[in-house]
């Protein structure tokens, strides 16, 4: 806020007159003292000095009224982004769903039940979403962060999670079946109660992955995997899982 200062009353026209030494000056001193004694008059005037209080006090009240609103701000625009994800739905194409996904994930904003089925997706940046009963069926997610998400009871039929970073993800009772999960990086996922028929782990990192109550592996490519924990490719192959010495009768 700026300081208010009043102007001094100009000195006596006698003694300015005297120290001008040129007479085309003086046009100008007069011009100029005339300023100088509206200047004093208005910088003695109370109500302009209450004016400048006021505009200050008027930037106060703006910066707290742009604050005090800032959660409707917030509201209006998770509410914007949850009309893009539905009004898109059943839609190929992203149709602006990724940025708005991703917008209400870092805002910690609950996915569950998302449906986005179909969706282009590549490249998201889902990581602890929570996307618990969400719908990914058919959806292109390759590339796609979701490290720690939660896919519990998720419809994933037919998604394409190729070289996606699915660490400590959770797919518990996830429907995974026909899936692309090739190059994926599932170490320390949880797969219990997943059901994996016709899926693609081919190349797909298994590290700490939990296995031991996956629901179905009726026809999963497990060609190429790394990392897999010990018992896991003996347990696919009794349930049906296809390697690369079996891999062609999958498509007699």
């Amino acid at each position: 806020m700026r300081v208010f200062s009043p102007s001094p009353r100009p000195e006596p026209w006698a003694s300015r007159r005297r120290r001008i030494t040129q007479p085309w000056m003086l046009p100008f001193v007069k011009l100029e003292r005339g300023w100088e004694w509206l200047a004093y008059f208005l910088s003695h005037w109370k109500f302009l000095e209450v004016l400048e209080y006021m505009s200050s006090l008027s930037i106060l009240f703006a910066v707290l009224f742009y604050f005090s609103e800032s959660g409707d701000r917030l509201k209006q625009k998770h509410y914007q982004a949850w009309q893009v994800i539905n009004t898109a739905q059943g839609k190929g194409g992203s149709g602006g769903r990724l940025e708005a996904l991703q917008e209400l994930n870092v805002d910690r904003i609950p996915l569950v039940g998302v449906d986005v089925s179909g969706a282009f997706l590549q490249g998201a940046k889902l990581a602890n979403a929570r996307l618990l009963r969400a719908n990914f069926n058919s959806a292109d997610l390759r590339d796609s962060d979701f490290h720690l998400a939660d896919f519990t009871d998720a419809d994933l039929k037919s998604a394409n999670f190729r070289a996606s970073n699915l660490t400590k993800a959770n797919f518990r009772r996830a429907d995974l079946s026909g899936s692309d999960l090739g190059e994926a990086d599932l170490t320390d996922a949880n797969l219990a109660g997943a059901n994996l028929d016709d899926a693609d782990l081919s190349g797909a990192n298994l590290a700490g992955v939990q296995w031991r109550e996956i629901a179905g592996a009726r026809n999963l490519t497990i060609e190429g995997v790394k990392n897999a924990p010990p018992g896991f490719v003996d347990w696919a192959k009794q349930k049906g899982a296809l390697t690369s010495s079996n891999v062609g009768e999958k498509s007699k």
